[in-house]
């Protein structure tokens, strides 16, 4: 694991398409602001796999690619 030291306004590029930017840091807790394509999955990772997110949900976190909407 990479650890990584940022202050507010400071920013951290991975593969050179996905910006994490510190937004707020209050108290233990800390903003981020994430800048992805499309095509990248976000999620918290303690929501996956524990039942708080629909099925559906879930199947499109995991999907290797896009998968079609309507």
């Amino acid at each position: 694991m990479l650890v990584l030291s940022r202050r507010m306004n400071e920013s951290v590029v991975i593969d050179g398409r996905i910006k994490l930017t510190v937004i707020e840091i209050r108290g233990n807790q800390i903003r981020l602001g994430i800048e992805a394509p499309r095509d990248v999955n976000i999620a918290r990772s303690e929501l996956i796999g524990s039942g708080a997110m629909p099925a559906l949900a879930v199947a499109l976190l995991q999907a290797p690619e896009p998968l079609p909407i309507g």
